[in-house]
């Protein structure tokens, strides 16, 4: 039987509801045609016999559970990615956050950590990392373990020292790693300043106020609704002026906190008015 034709669009909806009742993860907001996807390539990769079989192994085993976790809430990342986006905020964001005693930063969906330490080293560049906390968070424990370990294939970093320097980086990449094996460990005086932990952006609550919040790629795959939950909570967490960043294929535009930020020119940043300013 091909893969296609082994999870049907009723039976995604029972496991929806089978993971939410039995585990409170809450899938039911996630874009269909995406989460299907998703399941059919695990069904494909773990060479599941049967729906009935791979529904069994969600709901008792918890070791899969969590690659199932790992694997619907995958996010391709990788360090300064789209660097024009990096270029905007060590030039236009941060710098006016410079200003402020102390800068919290919110990573929503930081998935293995890749964005973290790219917001970690601009920070440092920028004599601001001293009086700054970065929160990363993810609903996938498995990745944050990752992303807190700092480390990254050797063979990546290439890629990710040519998107360092189209960001505005200007120092020699390798100065802020070591290579371990085939791995690129990066420095600890980077990972002080950040703390990681799970948080589900459809089922938990603001959890501080913040001056920037970033969450990047990962709206793309919530229906319309949970969308707009989400950058109702992302306005709820963010001071007056503070700065929202989002993908690029996303926007706050037709959402109920639309009339409450203003676009800068280029990149996917927004900058949340003060009260006088509405």
């Amino acid at each position: 039987m091909p893969y296609s034709a082994a999870i049907n669009d009723e039976q995604v909806e029972v496991l929806i509801t089978d993971v939410l009742e039995q585990y409170g993860y809450d899938f039911t907001g996630y874009s269909r045609a995406s989460l299907k996807r998703r399941l059919l390539r695990l069904f494909g990769l773990d060479k599941q016999v049967s729906f009935a079989e791979f529904r069994y192994k969600i709901g008792n085993d918890s070791t899969y559970f969590k690659r199932f976790v790992e694997q619907i809430t995958v996010n391709v990342t990788e360090m300064f990615r789209d660097p024009a986006f990096y270029k905007a905020l060590r030039e236009k964001v941060l710098p006016k956050l410079g200003t402020y005693p102390f800068i919290r930063i919110w990573l929503a969906g930081c998935s293995t950590g890749e964005e973290v330490y790219s917001m970690a080293i601009v920070l440092k560049e920028l004599n601001l990392l001293h009086k700054s906390l970065i929160y990363a968070t993810d609903i996938n424990p498995t990745v944050l373990e990752k992303a807190a370990q700092g480390m990254f294939p050797l063979s990546q970093m290439k890629q990710y020292s040519e998107n360092y320097i189209a960001s505005g980086g200007t120092k020699d990449f390798s100065s802020y790693y070591s290579a371990n094996y085939s791995l690129a460990k990066f420095d600890n005086e980077l990972k002080t300043k950040m703390i990681f932990s799970t948080h589900n952006l459809v089922s938990d609550h603001s959890f501080n106020e913040f001056q920037l919040i970033l969450c990047r790629n990962v709206l793309i795959y919530f229906d319309r609704d949970l969308q707009f939950k989400v950058l109702q909570l992302f306005d709820n967490s963010l001071e007056n002026l503070g700065y929202l960043a989002l993908g690029t294929k996303e926007t706050t535009d037709f959402s109920p906190i639309s009339k409450r930020y203003k676009r800068l020119e280029t990149e996917k940043i927004w900058r949340k008015l003060s009260d006088e300013n509405l």
